[in-house]
Formats: structure tokens, C-alpha cells, sequence
């Protein structure tokens, strides 16, 4: 294996959105504020003050106590003796993986991926399998939550033609891809038959219902057998994949029920319809007719070539406040980190953000067709918070009113976001080895994807109640969630008007949290009269991860004129007392210190001399204008770690907005 480089990057936090990052991790929170009047400032003042006292006299509650010998079936209404019986917010964190193909998604299968959702499931749940090319493999802690999503178009295609089915060997281009199957094998079959697929489209056959409907039912009864809740939560989802000439404007549908609602139905695909509105309106359908609960979640903006969250329809109109309402409704989270690049943020949109750099795929999309910098606007989660604030001006709705999960998109069925135990995007060459970083995995016009362009990332951290689809559906309905590149770093992120500097020395920050503010996803209410927002923010490094370097606050605001503007501020961070001769300073260029680095290259190891295991503070904004409408998300970042690849290509784009400058960045040691 070649030795991972340092990581430049970390972690990221949101309250109306929220993510995670390893090297940098990125969790997210976003918070949207709009102008109150003073009406309604003068009421919340009142209710905060009383839940502030609430809080403060929960110490002092005296519960009665029932004599000896008490029935142990007492009535709901009795006193209660756990305290726990009387929280109303979540205690659980769970970390899962949204976003995972098998054999049965059809370019996973023709790059040579073999293992069955069985398997996945049980690797996820820490079970250890064999992969396609015969390592053993195994999740160093296991995950909370799966969602295998093999893509609806084509799905059990691929295993159906190698079988030999009548109806798919009746097309000769189907009978010329088995051949090349079984006699080139992969990766040169798959990559042929992607390519030709993209170029001639793809035969109807492969979706027969004949075809989809015994694939999906595969799928849906892996889940109900892996299913156990209160242990682990086996989510019944697909992807959604329409790439309009090339470009990604992929949703993962999960639903929050059972088999029993879903017995007689396929997968919406973009064979049926390549239009968002038109998946929206079959999720509608869905719930309408089943009572059931459904959503999407769209993802790899990167590709989309300014399509994924631009103002437009599919058909090029303006969205209006229909469109904009129903995208909220079914769209709740953003894919926003995973082995196909970052999604955060990007420095030609953000020039003043030094993390903005993370993991950036931006070159084209799918079919090759190359990008340019004016596209870059609609592709990022940042970008899309700012344009939301706009649109809202506008339609009196946002449609990109967001939380931000992680998911690995893994096409290997195996959902690990380890930098030591990165197993790639597909099984064809990309299994660990000695040569993986420098075999190309994926040709898209003249753009030829290396191996080591892979990020080793993400996956979604959920606050929940317990572990059941219920629960976890839930908190992403309500984006009490995070994204993250890997690590399992822990994040609370609150806000509200009256958070105390001693909060920050709380023995219980949910608590305090909860009573006295909104947690992540949440918009912040009614503002009292004279009071900026304040954030209590915690964050706790991975248990067996690398230490934390800060916690910063991203503040996107709508200007009087209808400009946007971004701000990331530095709240929190390692080695910051003043008693210490050589703690970490902002600077007058408004840089922090950088935390340095303890990673040995030759050795591709690191140590927890410098950062910090725990960052916690309260903030308020400086900057605060009650009349302009803004978002606030939390980034967290880690020291650097070693990553699994050692080189990394780089697009600079110069003030001419040129995106053809390029640079090869190696460390020493590639």
C-alpha cells in the first residue's frame, strides 16, 4: 500500500445543516434567521426567560417518593423515579452509511464488485467477509445504520445477463456485454460498457420489470432479516440516477417503513423519468396510498455542472415557490462528503476560506464535459445556503433549507470512510495493493480519475432517541444530523439568545442546550429585544482518533441589496490560554495559528502531542444585523492524520476565473 500523505483537512459542523471530516472533518448546522418585529421580540423574551427559569430550578426539583412495597405496575401518571423518563431530546448518537451499492446495482457489477446486501449488512454490523478479490475485511467499531441504495435503472441487470436471461440475451449489444463479462472481465468490460452505455444509451431491456422487480425484492428482504431495532437499523432504499447529458443529479430514496408497504411497487427510476418533480410527485403518491414515510437525499453537486442546486427546473424555468416548497419537503439533507470529492465549499467561490481546498473534484462531469468557474456557484452546499437566503427574499421560500449528512457511495459493498481501511470506490483495482494509487479507475471524455483521486470518506452521524428506522428517519426529517469524512467525532451544536459563558463548563451541554436554545437543523425564533444569538458548541475527538485543532463558525448573510456574503470565524481551538507562552494567536491577517503536525510520512503514523481531546465554548456574533437574513454552521478540524494516498491533483482557478491552470502537488515520499 502506498503511504498516506498528511491530511490537510478535518472536521465540519451545521444548525439547519450539518457534516463532518477526517484530515479535515465536516460536520454542519445550519441556522436561518429572519427579521422579527418587535412584537414578536418582546414575546420571546418573555418565553425565554421562562424556560431559562425552568432550567435553573430543575436542580432544586423534589419527586415524591411512594412507600415500601409500592405495586410495581404503578400508572404512567405516578411519580417517576428515572430521570431519564422525563428528557424529550435525544441522547443516542449513531453513525450509518446512507449510501452503498452491491452486486446488484449495475456498474458495480460490471466493474466486478460479487458481494450480496447479506454481506454488506453483516460488514457493516462488524462481521468480517471476503471481498471481491479475496482479502478478508473488517470495520474496526461497527456501524449503527445501513442503507444499501443500488441504483433503480438496471438494477439485477448485470447478474441477470450473466445468467443468462432469455429476455436480455434476445438484444445483441446484451449478448456482446456477457460476452465481454465473462471472457475480458473487469475492470476493461466495465469500463467498456459504461462508456458505451453513456455514449448510445442504455438497452431498454435492462429494465423490464421482469428484471427490476425479483432485484428489488432481493433487497427489500435483505433488509427486514438485518433489521433488529434497538441493536441495528436496516433502512429499504435506492438511488435515483438521472445524469442529464452527463451530469449528476443523483437522489438515495429511503424509506422509514417496512416491506409491508411496499409489496407491488418498484423503484421510481429515470428510465421512467430523468425529472426531479417527477420523483417527488412518485414519493407523494407513495405516501399518500401507504400512509408511509419518504425522502431523498440528492448528492455530488460537484458533478452536476451547475445543475444541482441552480434556481432552474429541469426544463430551464425559473423554480417558483411550488417548486421551492416541494423540494424543502422532500429533499430535508445533502450528500455533502464521499469517495467522489467534497461538497462543502470550494476556493474559487470561498477565496478566503484556507480549509475550502478539501477533497475538490471539479473538473467535469460525468460524460467529460468540462467545467467552468460560473457553474461552480450552483454545485456547493455553501453556495446553495446563500442562494436559499436569496430565494426566500424572493418566493417567500427556501428550497435549500438543508441539513448535510456524509455517506461513503461506495460501490464495493463494503461502507468503510477509513483512511487505514479504504477499500475504494469499485472492487476492479481498487482493493488495497501496492500499485491502487496510481491505476486509473475511470475514463469520462479526456478526463482520465486516478486511483489515488479517491477520498477515503464519509459517513452520517444521527442524534436519535434510539436505534430504530423510526427514530433515525426522524432526526433526519428534523436535520438533527451531521456529516463526517470518517472520524466519529462527536458535535453538539445549539442556538438560541441567552446561552451563558458558563454553559461552556456545563457537566451536561445537551441539557443546557435543549432548554435554553435549538439544536442542530432547527431555525432560530424570536429574537428579544437587544439580544444577538449566541452558540453553545461542543466537540469531542474521535475515541481512538486524532486529536481536535478548532472549531470554526461559517456565517452566510443576505445584504441590503440582495448580495450575499460569507464570513468563517475562529471560535474555539487548541492550546489557546493565555498562561502558555506559545499559544495560538488569531493573527492580524485574521489566520490562526496553524495547529502543526505530527505525522511521519515514511511511517505514516501520528501522534496526539498537539490539539486538543475536547473543544467547547459559547459564541455570540459581533457582526450581528437583526434586519439581514443568515445561516450559521459549525466546521470542526482535526489535526492532520496520514491519509491512504500519498499525491493529490489540484485545480487552481486564477482571478480570471480560468479553471485550466493546474498544478501536481506530491509530498515527499510519493
Amino acid at each position: 500500500m502506498s503511504r498516506p500523505s498528511p491530511s490537510l483537512t478535518s472536521l465540519v459542523a451545521l444548525l439547519n445543516v450539518a457534516i463532518a471530516t477526517s484530515g479535515r472533518t465536516l460536520l454542519a448546522l445550519a441556522l436561518c434567521l429572519t427579521p422579527l418585529s418587535q412584537a414578536e421580540a418582546d414575546g420571546h423574551e418573555a418565553h425565554s426567560a421562562a424556560a431559562s427559569s425552568q432550567l435553573d430550578a430543575a436542580a432544586e426539583e423534589v419527586v415524591d417518593t411512594a412507600p415500601l412495597g409500592a405495586p410495581l405496575d404503578a400508572p404512567l401518571n405516578a411519580p417517576s423515579y428515572s430521570p431519564a423518563t422525563r428528557e424529550d431530546f435525544p441522547r443516542t448518537l449513531l453513525w450509518g452509511d446512507t449510501h452503498l451499492h452491491t452486486q446488484l446495482s449495475q456498474d458495480a457489477y460490471s466493474f466486478g464488485v460479487t458481494l450480496d446486501a447479506d454481506q454488506a449488512y453483516r460488514f457493516a454490523k462488524g462481521g468480517t467477509v471476503i471481498a471481491t478479490h479475496g482479502q478478508k475485511a473488517r470495520l474496526d467499531r461497527p456501524l449503527d445504520f445501513l442503507v444499501v441504495a443500488d441504483h433503480a435503472n438496471g438494477m439485477g441487470s448485470m447478474t441477470a445477463l450473466v445468467g443468462e436471461d432469455e429476455t436480455l440475451l434476445a438484444n445483441d449489444r446484451l449478448k456482446e456485454w456477457r460476452r465481454l463479462l465473462i471472457e475480458v472481465g473487469n475492470p476493461k468490460a466495465g469500463l467498456q460498457i459504461s462508456l458505451e452505455g453513456r455514449m448510445k444509451g442504455w438497452p431498454d431491456e435492462l429494465n423490464d420489470p421482469k428484471i427490476i422487480g425479483p432485484a428489488w425484492a432481493q433487497n427489500v428482504e435483505a433488509a427486514e432479516r438485518h433489521n433488529a431495532p434497538g441493536a441495528f437499523t436496516a433502512f429499504i432504499g435506492y438511488e435515483w440516477t438521472s445524469w442529464p447529458g452527463g451530469s449528476n443529479l443523483h437522489r438515495v430514496v429511503i424509506y422509514r417503513d417496512g416491506a409491508d408497504k411496499l409489496k407491488g411497487r418498484l423503484p421510481f427510476s429515470s428510465y421512467m423519468s430523468d425529472d426531479p418533480e417527477d420523483l417527488w410527485a412518485s414519493l407523494g403518491r407513495y405516501e399518500a396510498e401507504t400512509g408511509g414515510r419518504v425522502l431523498a437525499i440528492p448528492h455530488n453537486g460537484n458533478l452536476s455542472n451547475g445543475l444541482l442546486f441552480r434556481p432552474e427546473t429541469r426544463d430551464g424555468n425559473p423554480i417558483d415557490a411550488n417548486y421551492a416548497n416541494r423540494r424543502a419537503r422532500w429533499e430535508p439533507l445533502a450528500e455533502v462528503t464521499q469517495i467522489k470529492g467534497d461538497g462543502e465549499a470550494h476556493p474559487f467561490l470561498s477565496p478566503d476560506d484556507e480549509f475550502a481546498d478539501y477533497e475538490s473534484w471539479d473538473e467535469g462531469n460525468f460524460a467529460g464535459v468540462p467545467k467552468t468557474s460560473d457553474m461552480l456557484e450552483f454545485e456547493y452546499a455553501r453556495g446553495a445556503l446563500k442562494l436559499g437566503l436569496s430565494l426566500f427574499g424572493e418566493l417567500g421560500v427556501n428550497p435549500f433549507r438543508f441539513g448535510m449528512i456524509g455517506s461513503t457511495d461506495s460501490h464495493t459493498a463494503l461502507a468503510t470512510a477509513d483512511e487505514n481501511n479504504f477499500f475504494g470506490k469499485h472492487s476492479a483495482g481498487m482493493e488495497p495493493s501496492a500499485t491502487r494509487a496510481t491505476r486509473p479507475v475511470g475514463k469520462a471524455g479526456d478526463f482520465i480519475t486516478m486511483g489515488w483521486q479517491q477520498a477515503a470518506s464519509g459517513y452520517a452521524a444521527v442524534w436519535a432517541r434510539e436505534n430504530t428506522r423510526e427514530s433515525i428517519f426522524d432526526a433526519m426529517t428534523r436535520k438533527e444530523v451531521y456529516a463526517t469524512t470518517g472520524p466519529r467525532i462527536t458535535l453538539r451544536f445549539f442556538g438560541g439568545w441567552g446561552f451563558k459563558d458558563e454553559d461552556a463548563n456545563s457537566a451536561d451541554v445537551a441539557r443546557i442546550g435543549y432548554a435554553r436554545g435549538v439544536s442542530m437543523g432547527s431555525d432560530l425564533g424570536d429574537r428579544p429585544r437587544g439580544r444577538v444569538p449566541s452558540f453553545l458548541i461542543a466537540a469531542s475527538r474521535d475515541p481512538i482518533g486524532a486529536n481536535l485543532d478548532r472549531i470554526q463558525v461559517v456565517k452566510g448573510w443576505l445584504g441590503e441589496g440582495g448580495e450575499t456574503f460569507e464570513r468563517v470565524h475562529d471560535v474555539m481551538w487548541s492550546n489557546n490560554d493565555p498562561k502558555r507562552r506559545d499559544r495560538r494567536r488569531i493573527r492580524r491577517s485574521g489566520k490562526l495559528d496553524p495547529v502543526g503536525t505530527t505525522v511521519d510520512q515514511a511511517g505514516a503514523t501520528y501522534t496526539n502531542e498537539i490539539g486538543a481531546a475536547e473543544l467547547i465554548t459559547v459564541w455570540r456574533d459581533p457582526d450581528f444585523d437583526p434586519d439581514e437574513a443568515a445561516f450559521y454552521y459549525v466546521r470542526v478540524l482535526e489535526i492532520p492524520t496520514p491519509r491512504w494516498r500519498n499525491c493529490r491533483r489540484r485545480v487552481r482557478y486564477c482571478s480570471q476565473g480560468c479553471i485550466s491552470c493546474c498544478r501536481w502537488w506530491c509530498w515527499s515520499g510519493a
